[in-house]
This record gives C-alpha cells, sequence and structure tokens, in this order.
C-alpha cells in the first residue's frame, strides 16, 4: 500500500489504475481550482502534474520500512563510532588570512575574496608527513550543517596533503546539493571554489582526490543525490580522473550525468580559470557534454581511455594474494566468471575466500546471492573465520573484540540478497544493481546457478534460454562495472568402467549448454582429491592474455580458519599417498585491517 494522503495526493478512493486528480503543489495559483491536470499511476506510485511539471513519486509501505530500517543503521553505526575520537573544531578566527596566504588564493589561483569568506577557508601550521615538519598550510574544512566534519591540509610552499585521521570522509561543501535539481562534482576544493567564483551554487569535491572507492557516497545518495535531475562530472582530464569520472558516472547513471572539458593545456578547472578568466570557465561547464549514447562508441568518444592505454600499456588485473595462482589468473571489473566442480568440491568454500582477499587488497565490496548459505548468520561465521584465523568460538582463540571489528567489516563491505518469493534472475539482478548504487558493490557473488526460480519462454529449449541468461549476467557486469562470478553444476560424471575412476570436470561439463565456457570470461574448476588431502583450482579459461594465463595451483584446506593454502603436491607413484603434500605454511594471523590512531 502507498500512503497518497502523507503526500497529498487525492486518489478519490481508488485502490487501482491511473486516476486524474487535482494537484495541491499548484492548486493556490490556479484560476481554475477544478482542474484535474495530476496523473497518477496508483499501481507504481509515480505522479505528473501537466500543469507545473510537478514529478514525484510516492513508495509503497516495504520501500518506506526500508527507508527507516537504512536510517536506523546509519544511526546505530554512528553511535558505534569510537568515543575516543575528537572531531575538529573550528576555529573562526583563523579566517583572517595571512596577506600570503590570500595574495596566493587571490592573485595566484584567481579565487574572490568572496568564495573564500564563503567557504570558510582558514590556514594554520600543521604537522605534515611528507616532509616530516611541521608547514604552513590553507585548510579546506568540510562541514555538514554547522558542524565540522574534516579538513583538508593543503601545504602552500608545497603540495602536500593530508586529512584528520578517523574523521568520516564527505564531499566538500555537501550542504550546497541540498535542495537543488543539478549539481558539479570536482576532484579539489580549489576547483569547486572556481567554479563557485563562476556563479554556480551547488558545487561539491570529492574528499579523497581521484580514488575509485567511492564509499564516501554511500550515507548521501538517497538524501542528497536521488532527486537530482542532472549532475556534472569536472574532475581532472588526467588518467586518475578518467577513472574517477567513469566511477562517478557508474554510481549516479549515465542518463543524468555531463561531463566537462577545459580545453588545451587544461586539467582542471582552476587551470582554467586562471589561463582564461571566470566567464570562460562557466561556459566550459554550462557547454558540459552528455555522456555518449549507450553501446554507441567512436575513437573518439574514447580518446582519452585509448591516450591512457598508449601510455602506460596493459597492467595485470587484481592480484588476490595466493602467489602461485596470481602467476596464472589476475581480475578485472567488467568480467564474467563461472566457477564449477562436483558437488563436494568445496567451490563455495573456495570462492569465499577469493572474494574476501579481493576485498581486503583491492577494497571491492561484495554482494551474495546465495540461497545455500542460509541462515545467513552461518555463511558470516564462515566469513569471520577467514579474516580472523580463528575458530568461531569463545575458547578458541576468538574474542568477542576480534568477532566485533570482523563484523564491523562484514558490515561495511558485504551485503547478503535474500528476497521472498520468486528469485528469478531479473530480480536478483535489480536487487544488485541497488547495492551498488547505494553502497557501491563491485562483486556479485551468485552461488549456485540451480537455485535461482527460472522462467523460460514458451517453445524455448534450454540451450537458448541458459544463452539468453548468459548475456544478462555478462551485460550487467560491464554495465555495472562489477566482477561477477556464478557457481554452475557440471552433469552427472560416470566412472569410467576400465579404469573404475570418474573424469576431472572441465568447463565444457557443465549442465545444460556450452556457452558456459564459450561466454565466460574466466573459466575455474574446482576439484578435491579426498585420497591425497588437497584441492586442485585449474583455470581453464582467461579471456584476455593481461590478466593471466590459465593452469594450476595445489591447495591444502585449513579446518580451524577454514583458509585455502598454497601446497605443492608430489605425483610420483612410489611417495606414499598420505606424503604427497608438502610445502603447506598455516597462516592464523588476522587479516583484519588494523583501525587507525585518532588524533
Amino acid at each position: 500500500m502507498r500512503n497518497f494522503a502523507s503526500y497529498d495526493v487525492d486518489i478519490r478512493r481508488r485502490t487501482s489504475g491511473v486516476v486524474k486528480t487535482i494537484c495541491n503543489k499548484c492548486l493556490p495559483t490556479r484560476h481554475n481550482k477544478r482542474d484535474h491536470s495530476l496523473r497518477v499511476n496508483i499501481d507504481t506510485g509515480h505522479c505528473h502534474c501537466y500543469h507545473c511539471g510537478a514529478d514525484f513519486y510516492v513508495p509503497d509501505d516495504n520501500e518506506e520500512r526500508e527507508k527507516a530500517e537504512r536510517r536506523a543503521a546509519r544511526q546505530r553505526r554512528a553511535a558505534a563510532a569510537p568515543q575516543h575520537f575528537q572531531r575538529p573544531v573550528f576555529d573562526s578566527s583563523k579566517t583572517v588570512l595571512s596577506e600570503a596566504t590570500e595574495r596566493w588564493l587571490v592573485e595566484t589561483r584567481c579565487i574572490p575574496q568572496s568564495v573564500i569568506a564563503a567557504l570558510r577557508i582558514t590556514e594554520q601550521d600543521e604537522y605534515m608527513p611528507q616532509s616530516s615538519g611541521n608547514e604552513r598550510c590553507i585548510c579546506f574544512n568540510y562541514f555538514e550543517g554547522e558542524q565540522l566534519i574534516n579538513t583538508k591540509f593543503r601545504g602552500i610552499n608545497e603540495k602536500h596533503f593530508k586529512m584528520v585521521q578517523g574523521a568520516e570522509l564527505i564531499p566538500y561543501n555537501i550542504d550546497s546539493v541540498l535542495g537543488q535539481s543539478s549539481c558539479i562534482i570536482h576532484e579539489g576544493e580549489l576547483d569547486a571554489a572556481s567554479s563557485i567564483a563562476a556563479g554556480f551554487k551547488s558545487v561539491i569535491s570529492v574528499p579523497a582526490g581521484a580514488n575509485s572507492n567511492l564509499s564516501w557516497l554511500d550515507r548521501f545518495m538517497e538524501t542528497h543525490f536521488e532527486d537530482l535531475n542532472e549532475i556534472i562530472i569536472a574532475v581532472d582530464t588526467d588518467s586518475a580522473g578518467l577513472k574517477l569520472r567513469d566511477e562517478l558516472v557508474n554510481r549516479l547513471g549515465a542518463e543524468r550525468c555531463r561531463v566537462v572539458t577545459y580545453g588545451p593545456e587544461c586539467k582542471d578547472a582552476n587551470e582554467h580559470l586562471c589561463k582564461y578568466g571566470i566567464s570562460s570557465l562557466r561556459i566550459a561547464i554550462e557547454q558540459a557534454a552528455e555522456v555518449p549514447i549507450e553501446g554507441v562508441f567512436t575513437a573518439a568518444d574514447l580518446h582519452g581511455d585509448l591516450l591512457a592505454l598508449f601510455d602506460n600499456g596493459f597492467g595485470p588485473g587484481a592480484d588476490t594474494g595466493w602467489e602461485e595462482m596470481d602467476k596464472i589468473c589476475t581480475y578485472e571489473r567488467g568480467r564474467f566468471v563461472v566457477v564449477t566442480g562436483t558437488p563436494g568440491a568445496g567451490k563455495s568454500e573456495w570462492l569465499d575466500e577469493l572474494v574476501l582477499r579481493l576485498c581486503l587488497r583491492h577494497q571491492w565490496k561484495i554482494a551474495f546471492f546465495s540461497p545455500e548459505n542460509v541462515p545467513i548468520v552461518y555463511h558470516l561465521r564462515k566469513l569471520v573465520e577467514k579474516l580472523t584465523g580463528h575458530r568461531f568460538q569463545r575458547s578458541y582463540g576468538m574474542s568477542e573484540g576480534l568477532m566485533m571489528r570482523a563484523e564491523e567489516f562484514l558490515a561495511e563491505n558485504v551485503s547478503h540478497i535474500f528476497l521472498k518469493g520468486n528469485a528469478t534472475p531479473e530480480r536478483v539482478l535489480g536487487k544488485a544493481r541497488e547495492l551498488v548504487v547505494r553502497r557501491g558493490c563491485r562483486i556479485l557473488v551468485l552461488d549456485p546457478l540451480n537455485r535461482f526460480d527460472h522462467t523460460p519462454q514458451p517453445g524455448q529449449t534450454e540451450t537458448q534460454y541458459l544463452s539468453n541468461l548468459l548475456n544478462l549476467f555478462t551485460e550487467f557486469a560491464v554495465q555495472y562495472n562489477c566482477l561477477v562470478i556464478l557457481v554452475a553444476h557440471p552433469r552427472k560424471m560416470n566412472r569410467n568402467p576400465v579404469t573404475n575412476s570418474t573424469p576431472r570436470v572441465e568447463m565444457y561439463d557443465i549442465s545444460g549448454s556450452a556457452d558456459f565456457n564459450n561466454k565466460a570470461d574466466y573459466g575455474i574448476v574446482v576439484e578435491r582429491d579426498k585420497e591425497v588431502g588437497v584441492t586442485r583450482v585449474y583455470v581453464e579459461k582467461v579471456k584476455f592474455k593481461h590478466l593471466g594465463v590459465g593452469g594450476m595451483v595445489t591447495f591444502a584446506y585449513d579446518p580451524v580458519g577454514g583458509r585455502y593454502l598454497p601446497c605443492t603436491e608430489s605425483h610420483d607413484p612410489a611417495v606414499p599417498v598420505d606424503r604427497r603434500v608438502g610445502g603447506v605454511t598455516y597462516d592464523s594471523t588476522c587479516w583484519l585491517p588494523e583501525k587507525e590512531l585518532f588524533e
């Protein structure tokens, strides 16, 4: 049910369908008070007025409840923040800048005094780790409301930066977005000040420069960015800025984003302001180009990416820390991975460690659709053991404090999709899209395929259905720049009557279609040899050679920490079976990131 009354919409006792009614937003200014100009779709909640143009959405009870739960979760996380952290305190007396600093800002960087005052820029002496000494710094103060949340210190003589340790990362000048229909996003505070100098009001800067980790966006997506009609991406035009641009477009939606180019010999807004002046900068921002049409590209559209690739070459993908594994396979987002193996081979267990390693090393947040891992707390228990290296019991070295640290890490980086009713691929991918947008998830694990509710079209063969389904997964990976990992079971493997052995599973043995191998970017087979006591992982396919060459790595499984430990394996028949495994280095260290010591 949708509470239309709370949005001042009279649906005239209707319960479904489309109804025309009075728009109370423009009613006070209307001559014809009886004109039913507001079109309301009661089923979807969409409302549009054909007189004043008001366009809004009335959520249903479930959405309202989820919104309330997210709000409560944010409050709980805020309450759980370390109590010994002291927020920075704003000293208004420091807004009186020294003559040298003011001259540098006004004359060298062309920032008007009115903008400096409005942004409450200060200066002070601060210890800078880059020079191992005190420097005179400009202080860019990050406010939310009247609360100072963070401060970025920039050396005046040297381009050194730091922020307050432990303080929350939020966008610079974030309050300017509230109540606006558009905003401009810059890569630095001086660039944001330049746009404000050019007359724009809704202007922010990312807090950590050209960093692809946009987790600072999560808290503001619903309150500040969801209702924006237009977002102008005005970041630097170097290779790092291009990556940031793509991440922002991915999170915020290409359909409402435009991209600024600054012209020759200018990589950012402040350089353009200094070289060409306020009027020219305003024109450059107003002429920001739409993001290219989806699915249509020319070399000109990809000039920056092509040039960066030409300059920097192909680099390897993301490594896992398993050294032998990294020699044969590294990972890249926007790719589709298929993992297979016989039941009981440990596919899910090995895959859990793989994605945790990618998350720890590269800050790729994870979304699981894993119906076999229910209740979800059982799966979380396994993940906690892998992160800590300890059995999930008080008496086995797992302290409550360590467990809470692991829980905090998982709450920040791991989400589980669990749907009531039919878990069709479309519904699961719909939830995954929300996690990409709201939480910045970069890995989607679908484990396994046979737990989806499949609904092939009438007359559609299994091969045709699976081909379309795999296209759906690969398109999601590319569109949302995620590593999508699918676990698929093989067909029944019959024993060889001569050797009395079961052949090893290969990618083409996956039940239903050869497309599991043909359409995958990576093909991985997990095999457990119970006799020898090892798990062999075969990388049968790596589509792009700069990401790996394929091969096989042998692991021993540690039942205490649930970790997979690379080992050597002898195939000499003269060696007894129970002695064929060697070189195992057990690892019980805690993998959780160390907490910062807050200033």
